[in-house]
């Protein structure tokens, strides 16, 4: 099989692409309409995630970061969507993308393992990546946390696209990347769990960017999505309209926070 198209089973659930053509029934904060993707559409994602691959082998590294501009978000300042974590296999040397998915626009959530040709194969605002190389100490930490039981523990299948930072009520997909980084970069033993994660993130005294959502688009969102909710941020800056969320960006923050040698890349 191609090392950049393929699925397995994760934690509680399964992709299943089906065919080709067909959008992923499963995606970060979106909704499931079954829209077909074009030829034009699946020449383009299988190419830039060729691209992604050459550039993850060319870097050397075991385990990277790496995001997708799966909707239009500029009026809010943000470019990348979504954000995986890819870990590379040995011997064989397959790039495996792990990675929170929103269970079709519900409140619900599961963890994935699919390859590049998956990740990239779904409906695209922009045909761009952006990859992300930790140092090779935080790249065998973060590797260390890789396992069933690790990336479990920071899982909260309870879905909220824009979920506070600092609760452990809901969890975006960029959420459980932040705090995976949290439990591999703080001392052994001491961020073991979701809350620990994040009183190390205060502690460290992090702040994500803030993402500014007006109050005709927050009572909208809140009536009509499923998967948006704001009950879980602080009430004065909840109604200024200031939503503290996790967005790629905010990873991105982060890893630079905490790793001065880390390098960040555009795939095009």
């Amino acid at each position: 099989m191609d090392p950049i198209f393929f699925v397995r089973r994760h934690a509680l659930r399964v992709l299943l692409l089906g065919t080709m053509l067909a959008a992923a029934p499963a995606r970060a904060g979106q909704g499931c309409e079954q829209r077909a993707l074009s030829v034009d559409d699946v020449r383009q994602s299988m190419g830039l995630a060729q691209r992604s691959l050459a550039a993850l082998d060319e870097s050397g590294a075991r385990v990277a970061l790496i995001a997708r501009a799966g909707q239009n978000l500029s009026k809010y300042g943000v470019e990348y969507s979504h954000m995986a974590i890819v870990v590379r296999d040995h011997p064989a040397g397959r790039w495996s993308v792990v990675h929170e998915l929103n269970d079709c626009g519900s409140d619900r959530s599961a963890l994935f393992v699919e390859g590049l040709g998956n990740f990239f194969l779904t409906d695209l605002y922009r045909y761009r990546a952006e990859l992300v190389i930790p140092a090779p100490e935080l790249q065998q930490r973060l590797l260390d946390r890789m396992t069933p039981t690790s990336e479990g523990r920071m899982h909260e299948p309870h879905y909220n696209m824009l979920s506070y930072v600092y609760s452990t009520r809901y969890q975006n997909s960029n959420q459980w990347i932040l705090e995976m980084l949290a439990a591999a970069s703080a001392p052994p033993g001491q961020v073991e769990t979701r809350r620990e994660a994040q009183a190390w993130l205060q502690g460290i005294g992090y702040r994500p960017p803030t993402v500014e959502v007006g109050a005709v688009e927050r009572l909208g969102a809140r009536m009509f999505r499923a998967n948006v909710a704001f009950d879980d941020h602080p009430f004065d800056r909840r109604m200024a309209g200031q939503i503290d969320t996790v967005t790629v960006d905010a990873v991105v923050r982060l890893v630079r926070q905490l790793d001065a040698q880390a390098k960040v890349m555009v795939v095009e």
